[in-house]
């Protein structure tokens, strides 16, 4: 689980400029240099952010928001997620811009501060747990202690910690088909119990976010950068890992979540290959390695025009916690290295599509 503890003490390299609208003298202040969690959320950052620019605010409440080159920030997505979304080409620091005014209700829903956001992970631990175990009751009868404990734990990023708590919630694991592939050991079937007495699964919680381009491009730096956010596809959807006598791959899981852009078996991939034993090293741009819910129920299964095609699609870019993974990777092994805290594995896919 060496890549699972990268995940957890990976960290973006922020520089966050303050709006030019809202500075109120001279000379304005320089812009606030920030690491921040991967699997953190930009709202819990504010208790940083708000002491360094306050003298230079003008009068009013402060709503704080973030945008980059003028998309506002949906504070839900995890840090990381938005840093892999919308950063094809990494771009370190990560130039982005806080709002203590103005808050563009028309785009972002509501964020009351830090209870928002945790009131946001707890919901989508609950969609986690009924789509893996058929059931949230672990997660609805928690403890307000455990819920405490395991939203500290997020939030300082205390991997110990937080497998001490989760372990309580009995939320069923997927078999390590890496460990069991490579090793030519014998499989245990979906639904079976190992040796240590862990409920195995084959269902597994899913995140995407498709970018559509109709554009050619064949470097990073010259993908065109999504200027709305409707223009990425938000979709939850399990995937049920097949076990026909082969190893289920992401490129099995690709099939099962995107079968509107793939209607048929193959998949024409363009991607930049990374070793499959490179994948446990760290990210590249790391330096260390009920409102929210019914907006993402509304948008589970919303497709953009232009990621609904007939023909041939191309995948240009797949990336999960900062990794371009090839698509023959065990699928299992994605999914118990590289899911967030909230059981959700987030996977950006950038399709080029026919015009």
């Amino acid at each position: 689980m060496e890549a699972h503890k990268y995940v957890w003490e990976g960290a973006i390299p922020l520089q966050i400029h303050l709006h030019e609208s809202q500075v109120t003298t001279l000379p304005p202040p320089p812009p606030a240099l920030i690491l921040a969690p991967r699997i953190g959320y930009l709202p819990l950052l504010a208790p940083l952010i708000k002491p360094y620019f306050s003298s230079t605010l003008p009068p009013g409440v402060d709503t704080i928001w973030f945008e980059y080159k003028g998309l506002p920030l949906k504070w839900y997505i995890p840090t990381g997620v938005l840093f892999d979304l919308l950063c094809p080409e990494p771009e370190r620091p990560w130039n982005i811009t806080v709002h203590f005014r103005g808050y563009p209700g028309n785009v972002l829903i509501p964020c009351e501060g830090e209870d928002s956001v945790k009131w946001s992970f707890i919901n989508s631990l609950k969609e986690a747990a009924y789509i893996i175990n058929g059931n949230c009751k672990n997660v609805m009868n928690m403890s307000q202690s455990d819920q405490l404990e395991l939203w500290s734990s997020v939030m300082s990023g205390n991997l110990e910690a937080y497998q001490r708590v989760s372990s309580k919630l009995k939320i069923a694991t997927v078999e390590d088909e890496y460990t069991s592939f490579y090793a030519s050991k014998s499989q245990q079937g979906i639904g079976e119990t190992d040796l240590a007495g862990q409920v195995k699964t084959g269902r597994v919680a899913v995140r995407l976010y498709v970018w559509s381009v109709s554009e050619d491009f064949d470097d990073l730096e010259d993908m065109p950068q999504p200027d709305s956010w409707e223009k990425i596809s938000y979709i939850n959807r399990p995937v049920e890992i097949q076990k026909e006598g082969k190893c289920f791959t992401l490129h099995d899981a690709l099939k099962v979540l995107l079968p509107e852009n793939f209607p048929d078996e193959s998949l024409n991939v363009k991607l930049a290959a990374v070793d499959f034993e490179n994948t446990l090293k760290i990210p590249s741009e790391d330096v260390s390695s009920d409102k929210v819910g019914e907006e993402q129920e509304q948008n589970a299964y919303k497709q953009v025009g232009a990621s609904c095609v007939s023909g041939s699609a191309e995948i240009k870019l797949i990336r999960i916690q900062g990794i371009e993974p090839k698509l023959e990777i065990p699928f299992s092994w994605v999914v118990n290295n590289l899911m967030n805290p909230d059981y959700f594995l987030h996977i950006c896919v950038c399709v080029k599509v026919p015009k």
